[in-house]
């Protein structure tokens, strides 16, 4: 039976909402889109935004170049159809793509939201190095050291049950040549300041403080240095993926920072547990209300 080949497309996880901005979500290396679920339901998100999750199927084996060239086109696609606000969130490998895609179509976008970016990647010589070995094990030594790889991806004691399995079963879904092949993507993710200077959109750098897998609390400082608009925001004793986290609130960070939509800026955002977090900024934030004690406003 002939099977086609997938492509690369938006995951829609509400029914379309014509009336609210864009909020884009570019994954990490597992591709899928879905690992944001937990913002979406258990913090409502969707009361903001009209919601689009980038999925690059497993085995995709696209250049940074045709993949920001795929992102582009689906989202002048989404703009023709329906001009509003562009907010544009990237997670670690997708947080890369979305630093592309802010480079190459500026005029799209609103505003820009980075977690955990891997645009850190090929300068640390220990990750550089070692983003060699899954390339040269049988795949299923590789399918087993995805379990024990786990603690470095997310700090699994702050996590749900769920939201742990989800994490294990989305980077299971990804085939071991295009694992492979994301790694190599990162080794060759570039980012100079120069570049960095051409996006003035506001941006936020959420860095998670425990993460085990790249150093974003420093490369956070590295982004905010030298992008115009922007300030960070530090997620303590979080790991590398943080929007797992039962405490992370992605709809209250974003309303703390002034980061929502105007009309939806005096909507109480839908909050389960605390999000302990610093932030820093060049800019202080803007926040709705009073700023809770476990906020520390720079």
């Amino acid at each position: 039976m002939l099977r086609l080949k997938q492509k690369i497309h938006w995951r829609t996880p509400h029914p379309p909402q014509p009336d609210k901005p864009l909020f884009i979500f570019f994954p990490g290396m597992d591709g899928t889109g879905s690992l944001l679920r937990h913002q979406i339901e258990t913090f409502n998100l969707g009361a903001a935004f009209d919601i689009r999750c980038l999925t690059i199927p497993p085995d995709d084996l696209s250049t940074w170049q045709q993949l920001t060239h795929s992102v582009i086109t689906l989202l002048r696609q989404e703009i023709r159809l329906n001009q509003r606000p562009v907010y544009l969130c990237g997670e670690s490998f997708g947080g890369c793509l979305a630093l592309q895609v802010a480079i190459g179509v500026p005029e799209l976008l609103h505003r820009i939201i980075l977690v955990n970016p891997a645009s850190c990647f090929s300068q640390q010589a220990w990750l550089k190095w070692g983003s060699y070995v899954p390339g040269w094990v049988p795949t299923p030594i590789y399918q087993f050291g995805v379990v024990g790889f786990l603690p470095f991806l997310g700090s699994l004691g702050r996590m749900a049950a769920r939201e742990s399995q989800d994490l294990l079963t989305a980077m299971q879904s990804v085939s071991h040549l295009s694992s492979t092949w994301r790694l190599n993507l990162l080794r060759e993710f570039e980012i100079h300041p120069h570049q960095l200077a051409q996006i003035s959109h506001p941006t936020l750098a959420i860095a998670s403080t425990d993460d085990l897998l790249l150093p974003s609390v420093s490369e956070s400082q590295r982004l905010i240095q030298f992008m115009p608009n922007a300030q960070r925001l530090l997620l303590k004793n979080s790991g590398h993926a943080c929007l797992l986290e039962t405490e992370i609130n992605l709809m209250q960070i974003l309303q703390d920072r002034d980061f929502l939509p105007k009309t939806q800026g005096k909507t109480p955002a839908k909050t389960q547990g605390k999000t302990p977090a610093k932030t820093q900024g060049k800019t202080p934030a803007k926040t709705q209300g009073k700023t809770p004690a476990n906020l520390s406003v720079a």
